[in-house]
């Protein structure tokens, strides 16, 4: 089968256009063409010259993972169930906003971290995703949002732990702010971890201009450890010295906390929470818990979330409730993931 050209870096393809006699700006073109102008055959890329076209299209194809769903949800919501070439799955999401959509990214097909309130996590882990892969997702979202639509918020929240597949996150940032790729800000992408302390480390000095958004949901050890198996390797006390390490910037970091019914949603452990984040510049989403199949975990009581986020207002926290939209596909938080085939 030919390779397909999107999985050249921009070292390989500058070393194969310099073996056909091609000077070295030719790279930006032909990713301007892969990216920026969607083609789908190298034929299609028309600035090329003829020869060229041909030579590349002897040995290179363009590929895009096939789309295997398509669910809507009533809010607008599309979750898309996506099969890369060796058949593994993947999942994206485009939220609907008034006049845009936010795409839910995902950097690998499963999740090694087992989480126990989340769907994904089940799955264990298939594989990582290439570069080009997590950047697919968005070019076939961009053609199933339909004329006109616009994607301008990209958040690394789908399938997966983004920082344990650093070089592909870094590489897929890198296509989708540049000026050939999708052009975007790097104020509108988010990347969520679970709390991988060495990569968070290493963003901070490498991405420090992309929004980070961390998944803490317990504020002591004991509970983290059962609910999050990732904090027996990178405890709490860990974990917060390096998001108070992180570089200041403009953006206040995300701290994610998935409320659930009676596990984490006590005013004692609002208290808690507050204490713990004392002295961090961070703003606090709390998200009441998306119920699924097999999960042994309820949603919060609305008299428990509104509890809980007085305790963070009076302690000067920003806590707002976010109501996960796309639940009735399974599209919301924590909900994604495929049965094992």
């Amino acid at each position: 089968m030919k390779e397909d050209l999107k999985k050249l870096s921009p070292p390989e393809l500058e070393q194969l256009l310099e073996g056909l006699g091609q000077p070295r700006w030719r790279v930006d073109e032909i990713r301007r063409w892969l990216y920026h102008g969607g083609a789908k055959e190298i034929g299609a890329m028309t600035s090329l010259p003829g020869e060229l076209r041909e030579r590349l299209a002897a040995d290179f194809r363009i590929s895009l993972p096939a789309v295997t769903g398509r669910e809507k949800a009533g809010d607008g919501t599309i979750k898309l169930c996506l099969e890369l070439e060796d058949g593994a799955p993947c999942e994206s999401v485009l939220i609907a906003g008034e006049s845009r959509f936010t795409q839910c990214l995902s950097s690998q097909s499963g999740c090694p971290l087992g989480c126990t309130f989340c769907q994904t996590g089940r799955m264990g882990l298939r594989r990582s995703l290439t570069a080009s892969e997590i950047v697919d997702q968005w070019l076939v979202a961009a053609a199933e949002a339909g004329e006109g639509a616009r994607i301008s918020n990209l958040v690394y929240m789908g399938m997966g732990e983004p920082l344990l597949n650093y070089r592909a996150l870094r590489e897929s940032v890198e296509i989708f702010t540049a000026e050939w790729g999708a052009g975007l800000s790097p104020s509108r992408i988010t990347v969520s971890t679970a709390g991988i302390v060495p990569a968070i480390d290493r963003m901070g000095r490498e991405m420090p201009a992309v929004n980070l958004a961390v998944s803490l949901n317990a504020p002591e050890d004991s509970l983290r450890d059962r609910l999050m198996p990732v904090n027996r390797k990178y405890p709490l006390a860990v974990l917060m010295d390096a998001l108070r390490r992180y570089p200041e910037r403009r953006r206040r970091l995300t701290i994610e906390y998935v409320l659930l019914g009676k596990t984490n949603d006590s005013p004692v452990m609002a208290r808690k929470l507050a204490r713990l984040l004392r002295g961090l510049r961070c703003k606090v989403n709390l998200i009441p818990f998306n119920p699924h199949s097999g999960l042994p975990f309820s949603a919060p009581s609305e008299e428990a979330i509104q509890r809980f986020q007085d305790v963070l207002k009076q302690a000067g926290y920003t806590a707002p409730v976010r109501r996960s939209k796309g639940a009735e596909v399974a599209a919301a938080c924590g909900q994604l993931g495929v049965d094992q085939r």
